[in-house]
């Protein structure tokens, strides 16, 4: 599903050249649960950012979906993120002027699902979620751990192939972090394939393979001996 390749991320002004990431290869199957860990400044977002589709690398190749997107554009970007990547970020993202059910509908609305479609697939999802019974709040009304099920409802609504996960419990409490983690884990079992950037070794667990990186390299990469 994804092949990088050298993938290096220099970040330049005029008087300094900061290298994110030095020649980064790796492979993720589709239905991986991957972990990705490292030190603060180590290239996990610079990483993330580029496997998103956020953003492009200096050097090297990425392959998606067996397609090389390294120098696509913005716009050819932001095509392959609507269908086929999820996000859930730590600090949650969500529109606070919208209820919980706008804020699930918004991906289906990009990508032009016509408004019965929509009303029936965010349902489905807030049940899934368990957050129905919010459909109707705002997200300053909700916890913690609420505006997290809302950001994993979002994320899926629109049946992505891969879900992106940033610290996804890194603003949560240890019981509803690991509500949250049982989502990611539950869709994982269902097909869905997931990349996370974590701090915590609790949350890494959850995955099949965790890779490390220090200073822009990957040092290591550990796959879970159950799974061999």
């Amino acid at each position: 599903m994804i092949k990088a390749e050298k993938l290096t991320k220099v970040f330049r002004t005029d008087e300094v050249e900061t290298t994110a990431l030095n020649e980064v290869s790796f492979e993720i199957n589709k239905g991986e649960f991957v972990a990705i860990m490292g030190p603060s400044g180590c290239g996990k977002s610079t990483l993330l950012n580029i496997l998103g589709l956020l953003d492009n690398p200096s050097k090297g190749k990425y392959y998606f979906l067996e397609k090389e997107v390294s120098k696509s554009t913005e716009r050819q970007r932001a095509n392959l993120r609507k269908e086929n990547i999820g996000f859930v970020f730590q600090n949650f993202n969500l529109i606070d002027e919208l209820t919980v059910f706008e804020n699930v509908e918004l991906p289906l609305i990009y990508l032009g699902m016509p408004a019965k479609d929509r009303r029936k697939r965010v349902d489905e999802v807030l049940e899934q979620m368990q957050i129905a019974h919010r459909r109707k709040h705002f997200p300053l009304q909700l916890s913690g751990g609420q505006q997290q099920r809302v950001a994993v409802a979002r994320a899926v609504v629109a049946k992505p192939s891969l879900i992106l996960a940033d610290e996804p419990t890194g603003n949560l409490d240890s019981a509803h972090g690991e509500e949250v983690m049982n989502l990611l884990n539950d869709l994982n079992a269902n097909g869905t394939t997931i990349i996370m950037v974590t701090h915590s070794q609790r949350d890494a667990e959850y995955a099949q393979r965790l890779i490390r990186l220090f200073d822009g390299q990957i040092i290591n990469e550990n796959i879970k001996k159950n799974l061999l």
